[in-house]
Formats: structure tokens, sequence, C-alpha cells
């Protein structure tokens, strides 16, 4: 994790110790690179990656400030954190479906940018939010750039792993949605309907530096699943 990254999470962590509400002000920036003891630098580009992920907003001579959704369960569309850092409210567990090295499929290659046949762990897994199914997930890790992975952690959260044991800095994604009706297969899994209705979202994980390592697609059950959308300056 990145210097910058870690004054980021620290911050956060702050927010949550000292239960800032949304408004709140957090202390000034001289403040703050005292407290944290870091460089301006560092701290101008942690307090950026803040305001990108939706946890403050900064007012030109006015100073920081917290910006919190208040709606506890709603998962941030645009996150690149996993459902543990993402939920963390919530108890998070999942069901491993299937777990192999196997070599990459060609239409899996074309999405994380690797060479047909490089091996990649495929995961299949139930996740679940306070005992009800949230998703279905399929995953597709590239060994080259995660080469361990075991069911003691997929059960838990990969990402974390990633960040924690292997030192990956996860970066930004890119995201394709579409609602449709669940096949016999996907429902069944779900617990629900053939033809009943949901959101599916295909995802490429990339590190900072751009290599793409993870890609995922997740079909959520449309009765236990929320989103939220923090935007940043849009103008109609």
């Amino acid at each position: 994790m990145l210097k910058y990254q870690q004054t980021a999470t620290e911050i956060e962590a702050y927010i949550e110790q000292h239960a800032l509400q949304q408004g709140d002000k957090l202390p000034v920036l001289e403040q703050l690179i005292r407290q944290f003891q870091v460089s301006k630098t560092t701290m101008t580009k942690a307090l950026e990656l803040l305001e990108r992920k939706g946890i403050i907003f900064q007012v030109r001579g006015s100073g920081i400030f917290v910006r919190k959704t208040n709606r506890k369960g709603y998962i941030k569309l645009f996150s690149t954190q996993g459902f543990k850092q993402n939920l963390v409210d919530h108890d998070i567990a999942s069901n491993v479906l299937t777990f192999e090295l196997i070599p990459c499929p060609d239409e899996i290659a074309q999405n994380v940018g690797s060479s047909p046949g490089e091996m990649v762990y495929y995961i299949k897994r139930i996740r679940y939010i306070d005992g009800n199914i949230l998703c279905l997930e399929e995953s597709y890790y590239r060994q080259a750039i995660v080469p361990y992975l075991n069911r003691e952690i997929i059960e838990q959260s990969i990402f974390e792993y990633l960040e924690t044991a292997l030192g990956l800095n996860i970066g930004f994604s890119d995201m394709y949605m579409h609602v449709g009706k669940l096949t016999a297969s996907i429902a069944g899994h779900l617990k629900l309907e053939t033809g009943d209705p949901g959101l599916t979202i295909e995802t490429v994980f990339h590190l900072t530096n751009g290599r793409p390592f993870d890609y995922s697609v997740i079909t959520y059950h449309y009765e236990h699943s929320q989103f939220v959308v923090q935007a940043n300056g849009l103008y109609l």
C-alpha cells in the first residue's frame, strides 16, 4: 500500500473512531499533516483519494468536511473495495462452490489482458449479507499477479488479503452493467425463480500501475441488494 493510501485509510479510521457525521469538519490541512506525520504532497493525495471515494468533501476557504451515506446496507457501486470493507456494519459470509486453477478461457483472457492459456484462479461463490443471499460471484484472478490463493482466503475477503498479505495496490475498475431475467442455473443459486429480474455487473479490476488482475461477474439477488452512487461534480 502506498503512503498516501495508508494515510487515507488512517483518516477513515479516525472518522469512524470519532463517530463523525455528515457535515462534521475535519482539522485543517496543516494540522492533519502534523497529526498523521506526512508530507503536504502525501496528505493532499490522501484527501483527493477520500474525496473520490465519497468519504469527504472539500470547500475552498472553508475546510474539509465528512461526507457519509446515511443509509446502512447500501453497496457503493463505483468502489474498488470488497464487500467486507463496503458493508462494515453487516455480517458478510461466503459459500465457495468452485475453486480451481485453470487455463484462462479465451473470452476471459480478452477481459483481463492475459494470454490465452495463462493460468487463473477460478472462483465461484455465493455471498451472504446478514444470513441472506446477496449475490452469485464468479471471478478469475491472474496467477501471474496473484500467485497464491486458498479456500480459507476466499471464504473471507480476497481484496483484504491482496492488499495486506501480498502488498498489491488496487487502483481502478471498469464496470459493465445490465439488467435481465435470470437463467435457471443462476436463479437456482440465488434461490429465486427462473425469469426473475437480476442486476449483473461485469468488472475488470486493475492495480494502480494499470495491470488488470481480476475479472468478476456478479449477479445480485434483487430482494437483498441496494446500491448507492456518490457522484462528484456532475453537470447536466
